[in-house]
């Protein structure tokens, strides 16, 4: 089992990543002393999955828990659904002290950490994440949110977790799209911040795809510790270092909103926004054309996307008009000069912006 610590002061919390530790899930909760009375907000899949070991592990050190079922799809990240959720945890709420459990994926974890950060002016939470993508990115760091018609995470807030508890057991049961899609995320971190992993996701594809558990061990281990180390020097992107979280996330979030988050899910449009913004660095002199081939490449190696089919360049650019990380009329755009060399850059112009875009929905070689 290893411990990594995400380190913010009073608000530090471990994240506990290994294989077959799900027994020590309710020792870890009783050492944080969050209460006894369990909010589970998770799917119907893992809870049909996952839910009975959970429940369990819970009951055998003396938790009372309920579970809250909500659908397994981006449109749970709503503002009906938390009201929803909300209310049925004011009713389960009732002379208890109560903390909440985000059981599931990416989604989940968003919706259970804005609700926990808006309940009662913020009640504890944990993530619990049973996706790679989840295990990798989303449940670190504290980003909570929901979307708007308009766009995707307009509503939320900064609210960490208590803690992260990582089974790689539960990635077994995971199809190749879902592995595939939590690659993105891996794929991401080894462009900005680690050249090793990206040659160790160049070396060891096979093993990945199939599952292997060393190595997702090693690369949920290796991501979660970039961005532990990311969001301890700026947790609320105040300085421009947490941006770089952001690379190919900017022109992904705008193709999940034009595509009207069917037909790709999360991992796939960061893909093709990782495509865009590589090619953008091409376009502004900052890498060759060889590293923009190395980049797409390998993520058509996990079985990503490298073309976009269904919706114009105009829809992308409407989408990515009303981007959160706007000011005013300026836009920013986390691009590289080289593996593990990201740079914020401002004011892109858009016609270069229209070019990139166009090149993954009419993709031609350089």
């Amino acid at each position: 089992m290893r411990k990594i610590k995400v380190n913010l002061g009073l608000r530090s919390y471990d994240i506990i990543i290994g294989r077959g530790i799900f027994n020590k899930l309710g020792l870890e909760l009783l050492k944080l002393n969050l209460g006894r009375d369990a909010y589970i907000i998770t799917n119907s899949l893992v809870k049909n999955k996952y839910g009975a070991i959970l429940r369990k592990e819970l009951l055998k050190s003396g938790f009372n828990l309920h579970f809250k079922v909500v659908p397994d799809s981006e449109k749970s990240k709503s503002l009906e659904t938390v009201s929803s959720v909300i209310k049925d945890l004011a009713r389960f709420d009732q002379m208890r002290k109560v903390f909440i459990i985000a059981f599931g994926g990416g989604v989940v974890g968003d919706l259970a950490g804005f609700v926990a950060s808006v309940y009662k002016r913020g009640v504890r939470y944990v993530q619990i994440p049973t996706t790679l993508l989840a295990q990798v990115d989303s449940s670190i760091g504290g980003k909570t949110a929901v979307d708007l018609d308009l766009g995707k995470n307009l509503v939320g807030a900064f609210y960490q977790p208590s803690f992260v508890f990582s089974e790689i057991n539960f990635l077994k049961s995971l199809d190749k799209g879902q592995l595939s899609s939590g690659l993105a995320e891996v794929i991401k971190y080894a462009v900005i911040k680690d050249s090793r992993l990206f040659s160790f996701l160049e070396n060891k594809y096979k093993h990945l795809l199939k599952g292997n558990p060393e190595a997702l061990e090693r690369i949920v281990i290796a991501s979660s510790s970039i961005k532990a180390e990311i969001v301890a020097q700026d947790e609320k992107e105040v300085l421009g270092l947490r941006t770089i979280l952001n690379f190919g996330h900017t022109i992904g979030h705008a193709i999940e909103t034009a595509c009207g988050y069917k037909g790709y899910n999360h991992g796939q449009a960061v893909s093709l926004g990782m495509i865009v913004a590589a090619d953008l660095s091409r376009l502004l002199k900052l890498i060759d054309a060889r590293l923009v081939s190395r980049i797409r490449d390998l993520t058509r190696l996990y079985g990503l996307p490298i073309k976009l089919k269904g919706v114009s360049t105009q829809k992308i650019i409407q989408a990515y008009w009303r981007d959160k990380k706007f000011t005013g009329k300026q836009n920013k755009l986390v691009l590289i000069c080289g593996i593990a060399k990201p740079k914020i850059v401002r004011n892109v112009p858009l016609s270069l912006i229209k070019e990139a875009i166009k090149k993954i929905t009419d993709f031609v070689n350089y």
